[in-house]
């Protein structure tokens, strides 16, 4: 272990230099939902690809609607159907003067027609009072000829679809960078890409150790607690972007531990664990991890270290394996995990996927609380705490023990106390790190 006390811009500064984008692969659609673009896609087909109706009714020309109305309607021949996928009325066939084509959402508009009117302005072509709904096809196909009375005129181009009025060839669809979700794959698909280019989604495995664990649901038995730690982990690092695979806990055996780490591996991009890192007797993750990778791999190994950051003090990171897979090591007691998590590993999970490290929103808030919060000179101070956008204000939640996970549950922020500061007296500006 290091006998130099870092800062925690420092040890950031560290993780964030050795740690380098995944490198990009074309992926399906599907399979990219969550990953990063690394280039910009172009359109190249306009979208809509053609002037379609945005509603089922008639599409006419303005002229033989124009002063219509429900007791003196305009009376046009229906001249045939145009469904979505059609190409339009037939060769050679339009619409022409004092006739109507029965249209449908999405479908072509025909040629000869301006104007879309909705059936509900019109009588449906049953010779009565104003149509609630077409009726379908095949329950009338006669639907498509005969008369149809319009109520209300038009304007040219109502309720059509132009081409390209969502974007047209050559425009710019997505820019590198961009977070692929279900509403640009959606627009991926509807410009006709069936795979992009992208980083991948980080695979992080996250694993707990301590003899004292038991699996939630198991027996506890005198001396044991539920293990939460891999659980939290695992869910802040899927909240963060990655893939995460949560690994029972490992019993304190530097071997058993050392074995478990290099099997994972295989699909790590980074290694998560939590515990046994201080300066205990039966602290065993220093002792495996200190040769894990480092005899044949030069460049390879953890250093353990000491933060002047509270909680959070002792840490350990490094590269292990043949591939030099990152590894961070936090400490066992939950709030200390959780916060370490927040200032370390989600910026190593943002830069594996090639975005801005730093994505959780920062603010300044007046304190709300009943006494002065104290903190220990020369290191950087976390709390948890609810913060009030409206108001401005954020409040302690629990007290500054490290084991407080109830408390965490309850905070929407970390309270920072940086280290000039050994006193925030209640009414004075702190800074917050949002955590939703």
């Amino acid at each position: 272990m290091s006998s130099t006390i870092w800062s925690v811009d420092e040890h950031l500064e560290d993780i964030l230099a050795a740690v380098k984008p995944l490198e990009p692969i074309e992926l399906q659609l599907p399979e990219a939902q969550g990953c990063v673009l690394v280039e910009d896609v172009v359109v190249e087909i306009a979208l809509p690809p053609f002037d379609n109706s945005s509603m089922d009714g008639y599409a006419v020309r303005v002229a033989d609607v124009e002063g219509a109305t429900e007791e003196f309607p305009a009376v046009l021949t229906v001249i045939g159907d145009v469904a979505a996928g059609d190409d339009g009325l037939g060769a050679g066939r339009r619409v022409g003067p004092g006739e109507a084509a029965r249209i449908m959402t999405g479908a072509p508009l025909p040629e000869g027609a301006e104007a879309v009117v909705p059936v509900e302005w019109t009588d449906g072509g049953t010779g009565e009072g104003p149509a609630a709904a077409m009726r379908a096809h095949s329950d009338a196909p006669e639907g498509a000829g005969g008369e149809v009375r319009v109520h209300r005129p038009a304007q040219a181009r109502a309720h059509v679809r132009d081409r390209g009025s969502d974007v047209r060839p050559g425009d710019l669809a997505l820019k590198a960078g961009t977070v692929i979700g279900p509403p640009q794959i959606g627009l991926l698909a509807a410009i006709g890409r069936s795979t992009v280019k992208v980083r991948p989604r980080p695979r992080v495995v996250v694993l707990s150790t301590g003899s004292e664990l038991v699996q939630p649901g198991g027996e506890l038995t005198g001396g044991r607690i539920y293990d939460s730690n891999s659980f939290a982990l695992t869910a802040a690092a899927r909240d963060a972007g990655a893939i995460a695979y949560r690994v029972g806990a490992v019993a304190d055996d530097a071997e058993t531990l050392r074995a478990t780490i290099e099997d994972q591996l295989i699909r790590a991009d980074l290694v998560v664990t939590t515990g046994g890192v201080s300066v205990g007797a039966y602290d065993v993750v220093k002792e495996a991890l200190s040769s894990v990778g480092d005899e044949d791999e030069p460049g390879g190994g953890v250093d353990f270290r000491k933060l002047a950051m509270q909680p959070g003090k002792p840490q350990g990171f490094g590269s292990i394996g043949p591939d030099h897979t990152p590894l961070l090591a936090l400490p066992g007691n939950p709030v200390s995990s959780y916060v370490s998590f927040e200032l370390f590993v989600r910026p190593a999970i943002r830069t594996l996927m090639g975005l801005p490290a730093m994505d959780r929103p920062t603010a300044k808030a007046v304190l709300v609380a009943d006494k002065a919060l104290s903190s220990p000179a020369g290191k950087r101070q976390f709390l948890r705490g609810t913060y009030d956008a409206e108001a401005g204000t954020v409040t302690p939640v629990g007290g500054s023990g490290s084991h407080l996970i109830a408390a965490l549950a309850q905070a929407d922020a970390l309270i920072v106390l940086r280290e000039d500061v050994t006193s925030a007296e209640p009414g004075s500006d702190t800074e917050v790190i949002l955590l939703r």
